[in-house]
């Protein structure tokens, strides 16, 4: 890595990193992600040290190769086909690892991607609950929040899209597979630790502090006593981001530079 590679790296660049080692350790599953960063970031991760994680092109197929972000149906290298029907299967037997981004989520990771104020009249509804509960409880989740708030993360959510880690544990053995790995904002990376199963800060991007991150949650996090910093994505990785996967750079756009 050169020695500039820290001031050339930009925030959004850091995020891409740390979404992608989300992904790290995955091997042959199926790699769901939802929005911008979450997209880039997976295929980095295949494009360099998860070279089996299938992805799709957001529709019904699967394809090899680096495509860039937006790339239209024609430019994908198709390999398989993925109905949607399949994909019920799949996600039932745990091989499969979908990042989301909640529009709230709490310190057990109960995410909330479906309306915001009261259940009975919401202020506003959102994208609704969809696949939420089936993916959080069958298979590994990690969520993106492109702008880390307390409204975000918040004590409470207003309604329970996708399940956290204390209404797992009523399950039994149907939730065997639920697993919430990492929460990616634009501030740090998350998770959760081991014996409480309640968010801790992992790592802080560059240039950020813990009291900002504990400023910006609106519920009480796990803090080690020391929290490292977010790595830096390699020469390497940035060319792949910003050649190949994003040379428009859309990244820039949610987390602006």
């Amino acid at each position: 890595m050169s020695t500039d590679t820290l001031t050339e790296a930009t925030r959004a660049d850091v995020c891409v990193a740390a979404v992608a080692d989300c992904f790290r350790g995955d091997g042959e599953i199926i790699g769901s992600p939802m929005g911008t960063i979450p997209t880039i970031g997976a295929r980095l991760a295949r494009a360099t040290f998860e070279p089996d994680l299938m992805l799709s092109n957001g529709e019904s197929y699967f394809f090899e190769g680096d495509a860039r972000l937006g790339a239209k149906p024609d430019e994908f290298a198709v390999v398989g086909w993925i109905p949607y029907r399949q994909v019920l299967d799949v996600l039932a037997s745990g091989r499969r690892h979908v990042m989301m981004g909640p529009v709230q989520i709490d310190a057990h990771g109960n995410a909330n991607i479906s309306a915001i104020g009261d259940w009975a009249r919401p202020k506003r509804q959102v994208l609704g609950s969809r696949g939420g509960p089936g993916n959080t409880i069958n298979h590994t989740t990690s969520y993106w929040i492109p702008r880390h708030s307390a409204r975000v993360l918040t004590p409470k959510v207003d309604m329970v899209s996708c399940v956290g880690y204390d209404r797992a544990a009523a399950t039994g053995s149907a939730g065997r597979f639920h697993e919430i790995r990492r929460v990616v904002t634009n501030l740090c990376v998350l998770d959760f630790e081991t014996d409480t199963k309640v968010m801790r800060l992992r790592s802080l991007h560059p240039g950020v502090s813990v009291d900002e991150v504990v400023e910006a949650t609106g519920f009480e996090l796990v803090v080690p006593a020391e929290v490292p910093t977010s790595r830096v994505p390699s020469d390497e990785e940035l060319r792949i981001v910003r050649e190949v996967l994003d040379p428009r750079g859309m990244r820039l756009r949610e987390v602006p530079a």
